[in-house]
């Protein structure tokens, strides 16, 4: 067996005023045919481990380019078309294949292209043909669209929120490929549109349950294949923008179409349940300081890198400075021309400084202060599970009990070792304030005495009933109470 591989993924917030273009890529990940690292990042995991399964089948994998954006605005529409089609000439120059597995996001959108995943599948169809498997892992923080449907035989998405399962998810999507080849079973996959947007973590109930009667479901349903809830994703601006069910089963799409239709429904019977309870930045500080121990981890949850905004908010932090708090280290403040003059001015100045909220209203201010430039590091990176995240150059400064790290490169704290990265001990801190909406609960719950989630500034559009939508459709939940009418 012959099979292509490849990667091309980010996350846009059509509401963000940050563009991404090449050089996003380049410093995320881009990596030429054979140069992905051993390590998979979030959306390349079907590259990683179509190593270890063609190795063990004796299978030929031809490895395609990878290229991965922090999630951000907008993709210019030129750099699209060229990562696009390198990988498409990669596939020409491959074929012929038995099958095409690709890493995605699903949430991409470019200048000119709503849907970004359906057009690289479908030209991958079209050089492939009808019977060759087309087929592809993706972030459920996505838009499921027919075109997609229509062109890949099936599609895995994350489980988990974190998403801590994306190798486990690739070897899903890989068990399912190897069987299909081998002839021992024929995929269908069946799609139900719950008819809503909510945002769904599991590491609490009611999507912890939901998610554990999917693994429950998978192992007890025979002919079942696999289960995904593709959340959608409410910064995407895009017509089909929304939350799917989706069931892949071994040749059984009618089983596979009410299971979808009774899990989704069941979906939205919980629908507004989900998300965990936040407060504004005053309420959080005041119990922040308020704890008998700590470190107690302030999340704010809106001005979330991951989900496209700048991480450059100052609200939060505005406010602890304003109580008097103490004890604190931030993690992080993105400031690139403050981090150049920290670079300049070298580990051990004191200098003023004036950084963060400079990249789009409803912010916050940025802040004044004179500081110690107490480290400085070249391409420093975190943990997320068996990848690393790079969050870039980075200077961490200091100032009256403050210790705040600023980096060049957008990444939300999706692990503790951001800070120890930076010199700090987060277990020593009183308070730990992050950007981060949920991935950072497998990490940062190990060591927190309390954990506060926080709405702080008005960067991130969380409210789709409230959002000035000019694509998204407008007849699901919360957009009106009952779609289903």
């Amino acid at each position: 067996m012959r099979i292509f591989t490849a990667a091309l993924a980010t996350e846009t917030n059509t509401f963000s005023p940050i563009a991404i273009d090449k050089a996003a890529f380049d410093a995320s990940l881009y990596a030429r045919p054979g140069e992905h690292p051993v390590t998979p990042t979030l959306c390349s995991a079907p590259i990683t481990v179509g190593r270890e399964v063609c190795a063990r089948e004796g299978w030929t994998l031809i490895e395609g380019s990878a290229s991965w954006a922090e999630p951000a605005g907008m993709v210019a529409r030129a750099t699209y078309e060229e990562l696009r089609d390198e990988i498409i000439e990669q596939l020409k120059a491959a074929m012929p294949v038995d099958a095409v597995v690709m890493g995605l996001h699903g949430a991409m959108v470019a200048q000119g292209y709503d849907d970004p995943e359906g057009d690289i599948l479908s030209r991958i169809r079209e050089i492939v043909g009808p019977e060759v498997v087309v087929c592809a892992e993706l972030d459920p923080h996505s838009h499921l669209t027919a075109k997609r449907a229509a062109q890949a035989n099936y599609l895995v998405y994350f489980k988990e929120f974190p998403h801590t399962d994306f190798v486990d998810r690739a070897r899903d999507l890989w068990d399912i490929t190897v069987r299909t080849l081998k002839g021992e079973i024929k995929p269908v996959m069946s799609i139900f549109d719950c008819r809503m947007i909510d945002v769904f973590p599991t590491s609490k109930q009611p999507m912890r349950g939901f998610v554990d009667n999917l693994f429950a479901l998978e192992k007890s349903t025979p002919g079942l294949l696999s289960l995904s809830v593709v959340h959608g994703f409410m910064a995407g601006d895009v017509p089909e923008m929304g939350t799917k069910l989706v069931a892949i089963t071994d040749n059984q799409p009618e089983m596979g179409a009410a299971l979808a239709e009774k899990l989704g429904r069941e979906l939205f019977a919980m629908r507004g349940t989900f998300m965990v309870s936040q407060v504004d930045e005053k309420v959080a500080v005041e119990q922040a300081l308020q704890a008998e121990q700590g470190p107690v981890v302030i999340a704010d949850v809106w001005d979330n890198p991951g989900g496209g905004t700048a991480g450059d908010a100052t609200v939060l932090l505005a406010e602890l400075i304003a109580q008097g708090a103490t004890g604190v280290a931030v993690g992080t403040i993105w400031d690139p021309i403050a981090v150049q003059i920290c670079f300049a001015a070298g580990e051990g100045a004191e200098i003023m400084l004036r950084f963060g909220a400079k990249s789009a209203p409803d912010t916050g201010w940025p802040i004044d202060k004179r500081v110690t430039v107490k480290r400085l590091k070249k391409n420093a990176q975190m943990r997320f599970g068996d990848s690393f995240a790079s969050f870039g150059d980075a200077a961490l400064v200091t100032f009256d009990g403050f210790e705040v790290i600023l980096n060049t490169t957008r990444a939300q704290s999706w692990d503790s070792s951001l800070f120890s990265e930076m010199g700090i001990d987060p277990r020593e801190k009183k308070i730990l304030l992050i950007k981060s909406t949920n991935h950072f609960y497998d990490s940062f719950s190990k060591i927190a005495s309390e954990i506060i989630y926080c709405s702080a500034g008005k960067p991130y559009p969380n409210k789709p009933a409230e959002t000035n939508y000019r694509k998204a459709r407008r007849d699901i939940w919360p957009m009106v109470e009952n779609p289903w009418g």
